[in-house]
């Protein structure tokens, strides 16, 4: 059995649509859907249900399905673990990040600190979730992440030291018309509804809209029309006119800048939010503590 079998089981029970799972996937729908056969006959009994409105977990699926979460969450902890042992010797530093940072915001952050005098960094690129559990197990010394104080986290703040390092905002895009207005404008009304790009539970991004008041009528007639826990994969989805997508200033700036992808609604609507550095209790060393005192004083 592929790891990439149980993602791709999760992927299309979450999307319950095969080319929308596909594409969360990065994959051809054809070769997804191999894909999920492959899984469907390795373990001898049908997960879906395939029908014209999509595909539905069949009773072995929605049995299979918490199943399939723990045994990623177990592979993948085996694999930090054991990586981990390797490095222990060559690495300095461990952070986690969560997806839309790690290639946004952390390469220039980390250049400014001029990181070659920190030694060998090993940087972890994971949902919110799935940072706040290696977090939680002390596998790395940082977590570097979205913050809004509305919206629930795993760190108790008598354990987790944090430190704002940033802003951001979360800002309602869509693709523009030919005249470069919104294809998708905010307010919705109940005539023309807006399609939402959303983001997926395991999202902190997705935590932090759900949390945040924008106002009393701000996210009606909003119709979820797509999920992901990836914003880069939502600003794909908001690129090609799929709908509006509340995306971070940082990971937005080019295709705004290039007038691919237009504020969907007044600037009311956005959320502003921190980047924040969170510090291990449980994993220290002291190349940790020489950084943590330097941002921290």
């Amino acid at each position: 059995m592929d790891l990439d079998w149980l993602k791709d089981f999760s992927a299309l029970a979450e999307l319950k649509s095969f080319s929308r799972a596909a594409d969360a996937r990065n994959v051809t729908q054809p070769a997804f859907s191999r894909r999920i056969r492959a899984l469907e006959d390795w373990i001898g009994t049908p997960l879906f249900v395939r029908g014209a409105q999509g595909a539905s977990l069949t009773p072995a699926g929605i049995h299979f399905q918490p199943l399939a979460e723990e045994m990623i969450r177990s592979l993948e902890r085996a694999r930090r673990d054991t990586r981990s042992v390797g490095e222990r010797n060559t690495v300095a530093l461990s952070m986690a990040a969560t997806h839309a940072l790690s290639f946004t915001f952390f390469p220039q952050w980390i250049r400014n600190l001029r990181f070659e005098r920190l030694g060998a960094l090993s940087l972890i690129s994971e949902s919110m979730e799935a940072c706040e559990q290696i977090m939680v197990s002390g596998e790395v010394h940082f977590l570097l992440c979205h913050y809004h104080r509305e919206a629930p986290t795993r760190f108790e703040p008598d354990r987790f030291q944090s430190i704002r390092i940033g802003d951001d905002r979360l800002v309602p895009l869509c693709a523009p018309t030919s005249d470069g207005r919104p294809a998708w404008p905010l307010p919705a009304s109940p005539a023309r509804p807006v399609r939402l790009l959303s983001y997926s539970h395991a999202s902190g991004l997705g935590r932090i809209l759900s949390a945040h008041q924008t106002g009393d009528n701000a996210l009606a007639n909003l119709e979820t029309g797509f999920t992901s826990h990836l914003a880069a994969t939502l600003m794909t989805m908001a690129r090609e006119g799929h709908g509006v997508a509340w995306l971070p200033q940082t990971l937005a700036k080019d295709d705004v800048e290039q007038g691919r992808l237009v504020r969907a609604g007044p600037e009311q609507l956005d959320i502003p939010i921190e980047i924040r550095l969170f510090r291990s209790p449980d994993c220290r060393n002291q190349t940790a503590d020489e950084l943590w005192h330097a941002l921290a004083g």
